[in-house]
């Protein structure tokens, strides 16, 4: 494969020139004003944010895609998927109130929000891929219905994969409820009986008779349950959890599998922006301080080499002081092994290479 080009520019400004004209210019050079968005539906893959987090992306940054994309005619949406876990983003409604708190709305970002996976995130695509660990992927809805998928993505630690970058926002935040619990979980979901008020909402909702509701507690038959994780959807007391067990190796390569299916057969492209480089996840209800300084802004259209070429920026940079990565031992010249040893981020990578989804080597060319 042949090597792939990557845009980049500093966070640094001018009299002339802001931080969004500078994104402007950086997709443009990058080429994204080559795909055809006339009447093209096209969905922006963005993460509105667990509220209380404060690192996630402003919602300004999506209205330079959003201009752009409507001036060339496109029908643009942004959009995210319902998160598996107990948050501000479980179902549609609260999903939207959380994302409207942080900022994004039609009035700041130029065009309709969309949860991609519906009310209670059971609207879903199935898509067949065939891969080593997911045969038919689950995609949100209306994340497949578009033409063109463009991610833009705050490029940060992750606990469990070792950062999130722009496969992570693809392949997992394109899942629905049952397609996150795919990449998840080795096992099943289960019931905090502690919690549960018998109320049957989850039995109603299962389709394979997995569930039973005796003295008011409910219980899930593993034999019978297929993982779909509807019942955690349905569920009005949180009371049905997801094991979350699955080696995190596996989860990666999971991940670049679902992003196979979210871009295979269509134009695709990939912003993400290295700053407020947390060590955890935009889902935690908070952010820590970041690990490293500001980098930039990078694009292509290549979302492996996209992801790579953050990565070495990140490991470029120096450790800031007072920051969790400060503190923990430093066995490897990489930060993101260093913030979280128990994970390994090139399983993802690597894996997506082989799926074909893109290229490790890549040219960085600055403007």
């Amino acid at each position: 494969m042949a090597v792939s080009n990557v845009y980049y520019t500093n966070m640094r400004t001018t009299l002339t020139e802001n931080l969004l004209q500078k994104l402007e210019r950086l997709v443009k050079k990058a080429g994204m004003m080559d795909i055809d968005f006339n009447n093209k539906y096209t969905a922006i893959k963005i993460h509105f944010g667990e509220p209380g987090n404060l690192a996630y992306l402003r919602a300004n940054y999506s209205k330079v895609l959003v201009d752009l994309i409507r001036s060339q005619s496109g029908r643009v949406f942004l959009t995210d998927c319902n998160t598996l876990y107990v948050g501000r983003r479980k179902n549609a409604l609260d999903h939207l109130d959380a994302a409207y708190e942080n900022g994004y709305n039609p009035f700041t970002t130029g065009c309709h929000i969309i949860i991609a996976d519906g009310l209670k995130g059971t609207d879903e695509a199935l898509v067949p891929i065939d891969g080593e660990y997911v045969k038919e992927a689950k995609i949100g809805r209306a994340i497949m219905d578009a033409d063109i998928v463009i991610s833009l993505t705050h490029f940060k630690g992750h606990e469990a994969t070792g950062f999130g970058g722009t496969l992570k926002n693809l392949g997992m935040g394109s899942g629905s409820r049952a397609g996150k619990m795919e990449m998840h979980n080795a096992g099943k979901p289960f019931v905090h009986t502690d919690k549960c008020i018998g109320c049957g909402a989850c039995q109603r909702n299962c389709a394979h008779s997995a569930i039973t509701v005796l003295e008011r507690k409910a219980s899930i038959d593993t034999s019978k349950c297929v993982g779909c994780g509807r019942c955690i959807g349905a569920c009005p007391v949180d009371a049905v959890d997801s094991m979350c067990d699955e080696a995190n190796d596996i989860l990666n390569r999971k991940i670049a599998e679902y992003t196979l299916a979210v871009l295979k057969g269509r134009p695709n492209f990939h912003v993400s922006l290295v700053v407020d480089v947390s060590p955890n996840c935009d889902c935690h209800s908070e952010n820590d301080a970041p690990i490293v300084p500001n980098v930039g802004m990078f694009a292509s259209f290549d979302p492996v080499a996209l992801d790579m070429a953050c990565v070495d920026a990140v490991n470029s940079q120096p450790v800031l002081a007072g920051s969790f990565l400060a503190e923990q031992d430093h066995h490897s010249h990489d930060h993101f092994i260093n913030t979280h040893p128990d994970t390994n981020w090139e399983t993802c990578i690597d894996h997506a290479v082989k799926l074909g989804l893109g290229n490790k080597e890549y040219n960085l060319i600055t403007i």
